[in-house]
């Protein structure tokens, strides 16, 4: 099991390799569901981070539709990301209708010059996630969807994700299964479900806060859960 961890600093990356993250998803605005971090930390996180680090590209948090200037912002952000050296790149992209925005989706793959990609929870906020899943299909540059299976916690979902990753099973694009999993809750989880990565954040946190600090034994408690 591949386990990616929220880092909002440097201080949580540091925490989150000592704990054996495999992944790093770097944010600001953790309760804002994640935006696009300074350029410092970027740099300073692909520069010195063990571990691989996906940085967010989300300007705002008001939606996930978005406009003219929004993408170019977005377009700025993943040539910033791509001159820092950072591993991959997390966006997600809309219609007004609910369906994934191809065409701006197009125009962002384009300038990723061969980061990993993860289109994030934005897949939840499609009308359909079958059609959400088939319309991702026709970009060989996306390598993950983060879904909780169109639910606020993955666990309620855990029948939706299992058929998801079902139709993703001889796929180039793999799931990774986020949002409300615990270190209890995993190994049933992902028994029932057979997704090989998962995504973890406040999970991880001292109390469970967005503002607590990554506890590393928390993240070895769910890596030893997973087996």
């Amino acid at each position: 099991m591949l386990l990616e961890v929220i880092a909002t600093c440097m201080d949580d990356i540091v925490r989150a390799a000592a704990g054996g993250a495999d992944r790093i998803e770097l944010v600001t605005g953790l309760t804002e569901g994640g935006l696009t971090p300074s350029l410092g930390l970027i740099e300073e996180a692909a520069s010195s981070s063990p571990v691989p680090v996906h940085v967010m590209i989300r300007p705002h948090s008001r939606t996930f539709v978005y406009d003219r200037d929004d993408l170019r912002v977005m377009v700025k952000d993943i040539r910033a990301v791509l001159r820092a050296g950072a591993a991959g790149i997390v966006l997600g992209v809309l219609t007004e209708e609910g369906r994934v925005n191809q065409e701006a989706l197009k125009r962002l793959l384009a300038e990723s010059g061969g980061l990993s990609v993860t289109f994030h929870r934005a897949f939840d906020d499609t009308r359909n996630l079958d059609e959400a899943l088939d319309d991702l299909l026709s970009f060989p540059a996306i390598d993950r969807i983060l879904t909780s299976g169109g639910q606020a916690s993955a666990l309620e979902a855990a029948d939706t994700i299992r058929h998801l990753a079902g139709r993703l099973e001889h796929a180039p694009i793999r799931l990774l299964a986020g949002s409300g999993l615990t270190a209890e809750s995993l190994p049933g989880f992902l028994l029932q479900t057979g997704v090989k990565e998962v995504h973890f954040g406040r999970g991880v946190r001292e109390n469970g806060l967005a503002s607590g600090r990554i506890d590393p034994e928390r993240i070895r408690s769910i890596k030893r859960s997973a087996g």
